[in-house]
């Protein structure tokens, strides 16, 4: 990456990290409304579609304060009651924090600041890696998922899940786009896409098989190294 591109990406990166300078229980909250109105999803999908993912080594990339991470576990426990070391990171320190206090007596979980660019971890680590609602607020979604290729073992699977821009009802739509806007103007949005612009930067990866669903104004990919 040269360096020009890399001081842009940082500056993006530091101001979608300024935005989340609030308690991460406010952000756990206003979650769930952006969830309902902005991506019309619901918890449990997404908790299902992201549970299902291999050990032994696992990587949460943007765990935020790590309540939905938290959910998939309890999920996971109950459904094959098999364990995983996890290792996550954030570059929002003050989201960082709330997951390192959520789980600070789990030794199974290894939380840091890292950035999705540039990841501390070695080449073909991991088994599997979540992307969970984050991919939309990166500056470069096309080289974070380059990154999180190189870390992945061959065959291991990314899961993601991408913004889209609103569609359905004309009322729905509207109450969505002014969600968006108002995330883009706060910095915690990069950007909604269209199916077809996330097809293209698909296309242009190394991944064996991907397998890209829409569901409300949200589409679910799945990428196989």
């Amino acid at each position: 990456m040269d360096t020009a591109k890399k001081n842009k990406i940082d500056e993006l990166n530091n101001k979608i990290a300024q935005a989340y300078d609030s308690p991460s229980w406010w952000y756990d909250i206003r979650g769930f409304f952006i969830l309902k109105f902005s991506y019309r999803d619901s918890l449990w999908r997404q908790i299902h579609f992201f549970s299902q993912f291999k050990g032994p080594n696992h990587l949460e990339v943007a765990i935020g304060s790590g309540t939905l991470y938290n959910l998939i576990l309890l999920w996971r426990k109950l459904l094959f009651n098999s364990k995983v070391t996890t290792f996550g990171f954030d570059y929002a320190e003050s989201m960082l924090a709330g997951a390192i206090k959520r789980f600070s007596k789990n030794k199974n979980i290894q939380l840091q600041k890292a950035d999705v660019t540039n990841m501390p971890y070695a080449t073909e680590s991991m088994d599997s890696i979540n992307i969970t609602n984050a991919a939309h607020c990166f500056p470069d979604l096309e080289l974070s998922l380059r990154e999180c290729l190189r870390v992945l073992k061959p065959h291991g699977l990314i899961k993601l899940n991408i913004l889209l821009h609103p569609s359905g009802l004309s009322v729905f739509r509207k109450i969505a786009n002014r969600i968006n806007s108002w995330g883009m103007k706060k910095g915690i949005l990069f950007k909604p896409y269209s199916l077809e612009e996330i097809e293209e930067i698909v296309k242009k990866l190394t991944v064996k098989n991907y397998n890209l669903r829409v569901h409300g104004n949200a589409c679910y990919v799945e990428l196989e190294k």
